[in-house]
């Protein structure tokens, strides 16, 4: 086959670019799970609403007397403290508290009042680099038995935890863990039959958390109130609610797919922040506001009884990842990680089976509510910096990430990304540098070639001329 050179220039120039876009144009849209969390890790906020009211406890009181007479006769027990020890006595009447506490105990009409609050979180993202954001409707509404039970619960720690150091001020002694326990179980019988509990002036607050990034100093938390813009019911409603955080520019968005609804076997990533990492005792204190990324595969498609899709996964998802995102391989969300299964005499979360609200449907949402996205400059540029980063075209990578410095200082891991380009250029990993290189090498070779054959016969002829050769 003979191709003139019109065709070479072609084919050259599409060898060409797809030796410098690192062969984009073959390549399909799918991106690694490392990039997918680089992505979408930055635009992932922890949601939390904030219950505040006055609440009023009855106080309860100690029958002293019948107290005193309860030590004397342990007391005499052993007179000579030879039998038993100091801390066996102290167990033996904080036994008998916990058998008869109403002997000891009784309440008052006098009420405590205490100003309390408790927090609800959950996980949302944002959709806009203007501010708007979504979660799930329950994470900010709770409903009035949930955050009365919690007040009764917290207020109730708070009383006895005051109570239990009144008496070991009063009695000069240090109590131990089953100790402790022994008679926070004794108050909580007293408290559930002696004493009533009132709530006033309940208010509720919405804020969101991040990380900010700072080149200097680490990482700083970020706390901003959130307004909502509309919202459904908890499940088995519509679990969908939108959030706007007023007064910021260049946010980190997600970016929502297009199609209607995943495929079963679709690889799935879901981003949270799951209570069990939060409460862990073994991590510092700031590890509660990195997100965590769970992976699995789209196990279904179901319907909820509301008539609507649900999306069922086996990606693991816990108490404080509801209102997370689910995203496909090509980093786009494609639900909202909403309710799990409750094992069948367990009562807990069972591990593998969870569900999210289909995007459809919170895109309907966002119609409802007349909000028109857009990617902000800095998520796409952030973007465009990724896709250059993890095919180690290290200088495009940080031409792009120094440009959404200028937008956005504080845009979560940027400082990392800008870091590590550096660090890659230096050691000579840059692949453009390379290719450049060997571009230069070729252009080189081939300039020489090039002469070669254009001053080849005339330098030829004149050598032939001035040197002819002998027969």
């Amino acid at each position: 086959m003979i191709f003139n050179y019109k065709q070479i220039t072609f084919y050259s120039l599409l060898i060409a670019g797809c030796l410098i876009t690192g062969g984009d144009a073959f390549s399909q849209n799918v991106v690694s799970a490392e990039e997918n969390y680089a992505r979408n890790r930055p635009g992932v906020v922890k949601v939390q609403t904030e219950f505040s009211a006055n609440v009023y406890v009855n106080k309860v009181q100690m029958n002293q007397q019948k107290f005193r007479l309860l030590v004397d006769s342990v007391k005499k027990l052993d007179t000579t403290g030879l039998i038993l020890k100091p801390e066996e006595k102290l167990d033996m009447v904080l036994r008998v508290l916990y058998k008869t506490p109403f002997r000891f105990f009784s309440g008052t009409t006098e009420y405590l009042r205490q100003a309390h609050k408790i927090v609800s979180t959950g996980t949302g993202f944002f959709i806009s680099g203007d501010g708007y954001l979504v979660t799930n409707c329950h994470v900010i509404d709770r409903d009035s038995i949930y955050v009365r039970k919690k007040f009764i619960l917290s207020t109730f720690q708070d009383v006895t935890d005051a109570n239990i150091k009144a008496l070991e001020a009063s009695w000069e002694v240090n109590l131990n863990d089953e100790q402790r326990n022994l008679l926070y179980n004794t108050y909580g019988v007293i408290y559930s039959q002696v004493s009533t509990m009132f709530l006033f002036d309940l208010q509720k607050k919405i804020y969101i958390e991040y990380k900010e990034d700072k080149s200097d100093s680490g990482s700083a938390v970020i706390i901003m109130p959130a307004n909502v813009i509309l919202q459904g019911k908890p499940m088995p409603g519509k679990d969908i609610a939108l959030l706007k955080v007023d007064s910021v520019s260049n946010m980190p968005a997600l970016l929502l797919s297009k199609s209607p609804m995943a495929q079963v076997g679709s690889q799935v990533y879901v981003y949270g922040y799951p209570g069990f990492v939060a409460n862990n005792a073994f991590l510092a204190p700031d590890a509660f506001i990195e997100p965590t990324l769970t992976t699995g595969i789209i196990s279904g498609i179901k319907k909820s009884i509301g008539g609507w899709p649900v999306i069922q996964m086996d990606a693991n998802i816990s108490y404080g990842s509801s209102g997370g995102p689910v995203c496909n391989q090509q980093g786009e969300v494609i639900g909202l990680a909403t309710f799990g299964s409750i094992g069948q005499g367990t009562g807990e979360l069972a591990s593998g089976f969870n569900f999210a609200i289909p995007v459809a449907i919170v895109q309907e949402y966002i119609d409802s509510a007349k909000i028109k996205l857009r990617e902000s400059d800095a998520s796409q540029l952030f973007n465009e910096g990724l896709n250059m980063y993890y095919k180690e075209y290290y200088r495009n990578a940080l031409r792009k990430f120094e440009n959404v410095q200028k937008l956005n200082n504080a845009y979560a891991q940027l400082n990392l990304y800008i870091t590590n380009s550096k660090n890659r250029i230096e050691a000579g990993a840059d692949k453009q540098s390379l290719l450049l290189r060997g571009i230069f090498v070729f252009a080189l070779s081939l300039f020489f070639i090039v002469v070669a054959y254009f001053f080849y016969p005339r330098w030829k002829s004149w050598y032939d001329k001035h040197f002819p050769t002998s027969t």
